[in-house]
């Protein structure tokens, strides 16, 4: 289903042209990472996606009830905890107070602000302002989500758990798109790719980064018993190898399966990246 549309949009700040007739559609379910030089346009494509900017030229059309926008800088609120500020955020979208409560502690645990969720936002570090940030454009579960470099200051751990909270989003049927300039985290997390160079937009052709995983059951009368490794939704493919089984998968979604194999008696015996072919 499709969800937002830029058909012919071009946009001027005075007599500079930032975007010349750009067509984008971005459905349901895709992860849309924007791609190019500073300066190119990205942000400006972000914008008129979710309604901050208006295009010069074209139309954008989008059909989503629920839109969230992460911006590349986020202005933290000077008197509020973390905490108190979704709970604000989320009152404002309708939510509860309790759902808003539970929902922005859930995002805060495992995003890992750092001095916890009763942390004053004036005394949060840029990373840790900007887990706040994705907190709350995921309080009421979006239909679009658009994120302007959401990586940028965030520590290796709460990189990871941003890959998994936009691929889950993404699960859910919403639209993403994002920028980020580094291309394994491209790779790593998009499902489509486009480049926008001097105000023009061009598709790339997306080449999955994927994960073998080699796996043997810890007990021979296991035999992977209660796993049926071809039926399991991110396998690509099954190899069966004497006394166990390679599996392969799309890199950031390889660690289900993983819990998979542990909790099934599977001993993993290595993991590693390989091309697609």
């Amino acid at each position: 289903m499709e969800v937002v549309r830029l058909r012919k949009v071009s946009k001027r700040y005075g007599r500079r042209e930032i975007l010349a007739d750009v067509d984008l559609q971005l459905n349901a379910g895709e992860l849309l990472a924007l791609v190019g030089a500073n300066g190119s346009g990205k942000s400006t494509v972000l914008r008129l996606m979710v309604g901050l900017s208006r295009p010069s030229a074209g139309t954008v059309h989008r059909n989503a009830g629920v839109v969230s926008y992460v911006p590349d800088v986020f202005t933290s609120h000077d008197r509020l905890s973390a905490s108190a500020y979704l709970r604000h955020m989320g009152r404002i979208r309708g939510l509860s107070t309790r759902t808003a409560r539970d929902r922005s502690l859930e995002l805060l645990d495992r995003l890992a602000l750092s001095g916890g969720a009763d942390t004053p936002m004036r005394k949060l570090s840029k990373g840790n302002a900007q887990k706040v940030a994705l907190a709350q454009a995921l309080l009421d579960p979006p239909q679009l989500l658009v994120l302007d470099e959401p990586w940028a200051g965030l520590d290796a751990t709460a990189h990871s758990t941003l890959r998994e909270l936009l691929t889950e989003t993404a699960e859910q049927g919403a639209a993403v798109a994002f920028t980020e300039h580094s291309a394994e985290v491209v790779r790593s997390t998009a499902t489509r790719v486009c480049e926008l160079d001097r105000g023009s937009l061009t598709s790339l052709r997306q080449q999955p980064a994927l994960t073998e995983l080699h796996l043997i059951p810890v007990t021979a009368h296991l035999n992977g018993a209660g796993v049926d490794w071809e039926r399991h939704p991110d396998v690509l493919e099954v190899r069966r190898t004497e006394g166990g089984v390679t599996v392969l998968l799309p890199t950031g979604r390889h660690d289900a399966a993983l819990l998979t194999a542990l909790n099934h008696g599977w001993s993993v015996v290595s993991v590693r990246q390989v091309k697609a072919e």
